[in-house]
């Protein structure tokens, strides 16, 4: 059998970093990155990005040496991708945070409001339902970082923790400080508005997990295999045969519900910010549906059904 030989450059520099002999033909870029990290233990497999091209794509953890356009002594390039950190930790920490931050300003504990409102209750029901619901959302979250979503990437930069949190963390304050605030207002149509909001938002939530959980059934444990989302028996699945995210629009929808029942500005401002990110991530999405399969249903938009 022949052997393959690996030269690793640096992909800035073109600096030698690397020569691998006898790599064996079916070898994996993952099994390379574990032989790369022995002489460069610094640098761990999740900080590898291994390239053809210096400005290339990075190279797949599956791919297999032999199947790649090389010769028998191949040339990759190496980009450091910096300190890594979990995505089921990043999710923990940006979904934990809002959900205690959340509760410190409904509780009003002191230093918030003012002496006087210390440890005093709202006496408006939205309020309390308010904080029932914003509750709700994020425990969901963190149980389905926990025991629902599989991730296809194990981790991400550290430094998106930083970025992520000051979002998450950030509106969170923000729109519990008015909505918690002893000058609150309520909603201008009263309970008929509050009503109609917690049934946009409870039919939201039920559809955004329905999504989630027909997704995993899509991905077996440890794999990393991509299958077309199609609508399974749950009515709330049927969102598929329109969008190829309908988790986004499940979750865009909780958060109109939300920013409807308690008519607050910043919540307003957070669905908006929220909507445009994840029209991104499903725009990208959908494009890479459409890249790897042929038979792709035509009909489906990325996230609003026959407009976007």
């Amino acid at each position: 059998m022949k052997h393959y030989e690996v030269e690793i450059l640096d992909a800035k520099t073109r600096e030698k970093l690397c020569f691998l002999d006898k790599v064996e033909p079916q070898a994996t870029i993952a099994e390379i990155k574990n032989l790369f990290t022995k002489t460069h233990p610094q640098w761990y497999p999740a900080r590898q990005s291994l390239r053809l091209d210096p400005k290339g794509k990075s190279l797949k953890d599956e791919d297999v040496l032999q199947k790649l356009p090389v010769g028998t002594t191949a040339t990759l390039y190496f980009r450091d991708l910096g300190a890594q950190i979990s995505w089921v930790t990043v999710f923990l920490t940006e979904y934990a945070g809002p959900l205690f931050i959340y509760l410190l300003f409904y509780f009003r504990v002191p230093f918030i409001y003012g002496h006087k409102y210390d440890f005093t209750s709202s006496r408006h029901t939205v309020v309390h339902l308010a904080c029932i619901c914003h509750s709700f959302h994020y425990i969901k979250r963190l149980l389905e970082t926990l025991f629902v979503h599989r991730f296809s990437h194990g981790t991400m930069p550290l430094r998106n923790i930083f970025k992520n949190c000051t979002y998450y963390w950030g509106f969170a304050a923000w729109m519990a400080y008015y909505i918690n605030h002893p000058l609150y207002t309520p909603p201008t149509y009263g309970a008929q508005q509050v009503k109609l909001a917690l049934a946009i938002f409870v039919i939201c939530q039920l559809g955004n997990f329905s999504i989630h959980m027909a997704l995993r059934d899509l991905r077996p444990a440890g794999s990393k295999t991509r299958k077309i989302p199609y609508p399974t028996k749950n009515p709330f699945t049927w969102l598929f045969l329109l969008v190829s995210c309908p988790n986004y629009t499940y979750e865009v929808g909780s958060w109109i519900g939300f920013a409807i029942m308690t008519q607050c500005l910043p919540v307003a401002l957070f669905s908006l910010v929220g909507f445009t990110q994840m029209t991104i991530w499903a725009k990208g999405k959908h494009r890479s549906y459409l890249k790897e399969f042929r038979d792709y249903p035509p009909l489906r938009m990325p996230i609003i059904p026959f407009l976007l």
